[in-house]
């Protein structure tokens, strides 16, 4: 059985994460400008009800500036929705969780300004720009000023891939829903900041819908063999920030933090 965060913890990882929700909020700081091409209510507002648009190619459009829709809870406990003895953690795994909660996360790779993984990175508060060709989905994430290439022209993943911290992308349609696979990622990343851990032989499914022009549904499966005794899901959802735009958010810039954080 998973344990409860311990009250330090909780209080050093929520500070963290409202700090992250904080600078969020101010990111992105092009001044205001109509997007083109899409719909928009009476009083000139985006319109997020309307269904969401299609491509030329067919498809939804999941392109916008994205946030997640709780910009903490997901962050700080990805299995935030499950029981915690249903999160199926191998006995040595659960010791490494356990262990990164009595140590108050101070090992995040995020305190040494490191990029998050996946499905990590789909929970931080910094917003995400999502561009959609055909044959390529771009993310780019204002928090490291980091991207991440979704390829859609039929390639298969690598068979022998280089560990990054990212890891490998593919995607497909299945009907309307995106379904996005991901290996290759380091090992090195957390699933989430109390500590969840990932190796590299972690395999993450995203399937992404766009019921509605203000709305992203990400139903994420996590298969990791090495650290995990099944695969397990979770939702996630984002929500469309209109008429904005990203900026660069550089972590290693007059970084102060390391120095600070409480651990053993």
């Amino acid at each position: 059985m998973i344990r409860a965060l311990k009250k330090p913890a909780c209080i050093l990882l929520a500070t963290v994460a409202m700090m992250l929700t904080n600078t969020a909020m101010a990111s992105a700081q092009w001044d205001p400008y109509p997007w083109k091409r899409v719909p928009r209510t009476a009083d000139g507002k985006i319109d997020l009800n309307a269904p969401a648009q299609r491509t030329p190619y067919g498809k939804p459009d999941l392109s916008g500036f994205w946030m997640p829709e709780d910009p903490v809870k997901h962050l700080l406990n990805i299995a935030a929705d499950m029981n915690p003895e249903d999160v199926p953690l191998k006995p040595w795994a659960r010791d490494l969780y356990n262990q990164r909660i009595e140590n108050n996360g101070k090992d995040h790779p995020g305190v040494s300004c490191l990029p998050s993984g996946i499905p990590e990175k789909d929970n931080i508060p910094d917003g995400l720009k999502l561009v959609q060709t055909e044959d390529l989905v771009l993310l780019l994430h204002e928090s490291r000023t980091i991207y991440r290439q979704i390829f859609t022209d039929g390639r298969p993943l690598p068979k022998n891939p280089q560990p990054t911290w990212m890891g490998y992308s593919i995607g497909h349609w299945d009907k309307d829903t995106f379904v996005v696979e991901t290996i290759g990622q380091n090992g090195k990343t957390w699933l989430d900041m109390r500590g969840l851990p990932g190796t590299e032989a972690l395999r993450i499914t995203e399937r992404f819908s766009r019921p509605k022009i203000g709305h992203m549904d990400i139903a994420v499966t996590i298969d990791d063999p090495e650290a995990y005794t099944k695969p397990w899901t979770v939702k996630l959802a984002w929500r469309l920030e209109p008429d904005t735009d990203l900026i660069e958010s550089i972590c290693e810039e007059n970084n102060r933090d390391p120095a600070h954080i409480v651990g053993k």
